[in-house]
């Protein structure tokens, strides 16, 4: 037996849908601005994943996506898809905010290749739905929810076929409905969505009808927030077991860390689903063991690649770019065992720098090590590893008047409240700097998120010790970039471009190893004010 804790994955995988094809789980998750998108995850338990692929290298070709100028699809780009598979196909549909796009995905084989093409019209949270009879349908909205009969092959909505409002949210609702995700057991139709009111905390609802064009009778089937902080969990839908279990699959908002899945166990009265202990979210769920060994959803990398049979060389899967990388200004295989990153453009800040390479944060403490090898940075360059979010800070190296200095920067957040300072040119302040020499350096970056403490801390190697700069940088979850916090690879140039730097044997350190590194003794270099 596996007995898991919640939230199940410790990390940011927002808006989950899951599917089971025979014993075998799949998930998709929110990438937004992160390429390649749309990540699909494996199980064979329900508790333990690991990610299989991206449905996607880019999303779109417009200039924001690209970060030309001041342009950015931050809070934007790929939001909460809904996965799906019918006779034999994979279905994953997505709306971009950006370009209000409708985004569909289909594919034998969820590893890829995926065919992408594009649904006409607009459906915000989309939860696809096959019925018995293969009429396809998608329900859709915030607020208002719609229920709209599609064309066989998805190209757009039925010419007279149903569409039809399925619930109405109050008008002073924070959210109103969204989310929503469609299902069919036993001859009725069920309906999951997130719900907010005025006020309170995050919800889950549930509407049934036995027909399509009956009555939708819905009610509040979870309201808890597991003890953590008033923050709610909602937004998913349900999953059955071949042994006929059946269990809900909804987030957790859990601060600067982002969005955690969560697993519930769950039944029916009354043809309504009936979830978790008395309308809890249980701490544990327990499963059977089936043996398999997962690949961990983060990891570390020597950056030693060979290009597959078609000469293409991908990087591992817990990797994601910001934005659409640019594939003239980075490369893995310049210097073997290292990642260059090219200078092309100019920047006050981190925010616009192209390629920069992130991978997730896992709670409750993490941390992740790199060597920077600096000598071909021009002045006015900044380069190292971030705890990356919108009240970012990070490490690195910044080249001012020919001599390198070691520094700590940070963007400090106005107020703590989840709407974003959408100031995406503010470089924030510097805290520290120290004048270094040589050309390369070890640099941590490590991040707490127990129980909502958020906050980052920055050092940097000197003979076998490991020194602090600068402060313990506060981070929040906010909309201006809507996802949860990155340990980011980074290098931009603020006076002149043609510069690089390489990023070699970067490590990523567990939350269960986090202790043995926290026993090191660490010197603090004092804040400069």
């Amino acid at each position: 037996m596996i007995i898991a804790n919640n939230p199940i994955i410790d990390s940011d995988f927002p808006d989950p849908d899951i599917i089971r094809v025979e014993n075998t789980y799949y998930m998709a998750s929110t990438t937004m601005h992160f390429m390649p998108g749309c990540v699909i995850l494996r199980s064979y338990d329900l508790v333990k994943w690991e990610i299989l692929s991206h449905a996607y290298k880019r999303l779109d070709n417009t200039p924001r996506y690209y970060m030309e100028g001041k342009q950015n699809i931050y809070g934007e780009g790929m939001w909460a898809p809904t996965f799906r598979y019918h006779k034999g196909m994979y279905y994953i549909v997505f709306t971009s905010n950006d370009t209000h796009k409708s985004h569909l995905l289909t594919s034998s084989d969820p590893k890829g290749p995926w065919d992408h093409r594009t649904i006409e019209g607009w459906y915000y949270d989309s939860g696809l739905f096959f019925d018995d009879d293969d009429r396809v349908y998608i329900v859709h909205g915030q607020k208002t929810l719609y229920l709209t009969q599609l064309k066989a092959d998805l190209s757009g909505p039925e010419e007279n076929g149903l569409n039809r409002i399925v619930a109405q949210d109050k008008e002073n609702a924070d959210l109103g409905y969204e989310g929503s995700h469609m299902y069919k057991k036993d001859g009725n139709y069920y309906i999951f969505t997130c719900h907010m009111e005025k006020g309170k905390k995050k919800t889950e609802d549930c509407f049934v009808s036995d027909s399509l064009t009956g009555e939708f009778k819905g009610k509040c089937i979870i309201d808890d927030d597991m003890g953590y902080h008033g923050l709610g969990v909602a937004q998913g839908g349900m999953v059955d077991t071949p042994d006929g279990d059946w269990y809900a699959f909804m987030f957790q908002d859990r601060g600067a860390l982002g969005r955690a899945p969560v697993l519930i166990p769950m039944y029916f009265e009354d043809d309504f689903p009936v979830i978790g202990e008395s309308g809890k979210v249980p701490e544990v769920v327990t499963v059977l063991d089936t043996g398999y060994q997962y690949a961990a959803i983060n990891g570390s990398d020597d950056f030693f690649y060979k290009p597959d049979e078609t000469g293409q060389i991908t990087l591992k899967n817990f990797w994601e770019f910001n934005h659409q990388q640019m594939d003239d200004f980075w490369s893995i295989t310049e210097k073997p065992g290292h990642l260059r990153l090219h200078s092309a453009k100019l920047s006050p800040t981190l925010f616009q720098a192209y390629n920069t390479l992130t991978q997730r944060t896992v709670g409750p403490r993490c941390a992740a090590e790199v060597t920077l090898w600096f000598d071909q940075m021009k002045n006015g360059d900044v380069a190292g590893i971030s705890t990356f979010i919108g009240n970012y800070g990070f490490v690195g190296v910044k080249k001012e008047d020919d001599q390198f200095y070691l520094v700590m920067m940070g963007r400090p957040a106005k107020d703590t409240t989840v709407f974003g300072q959408f100031e995406y040119e503010n470089p924030g302040l510097e805290y520290a700097r120290v004048p270094i020499y040589g050309e390369s350096i070890c640099l941590r970056a490590e991040a707490d998120f127990t129980d909502k403490r958020d906050l980052s801390s920055f050092y940097y190697k000197e003979g076998n010790n490991w020194q602090k700069l600068g402060i313990d940088q506060p981070m929040y979850f906010k909309i201006d970039l809507f996802t949860g916090c990155r340990f980011g690879l980074f290098y931009y140039s603020t006076e002149q471009t043609g510069g690089y730097v390489d990023f070699s044997k970067f490590q990523f350190i567990e939350p269960e190893c986090f202790d043995q590194i926290m026993e090191q003794k660490y010197e603090r270099i004092p804040t400069v004010k």
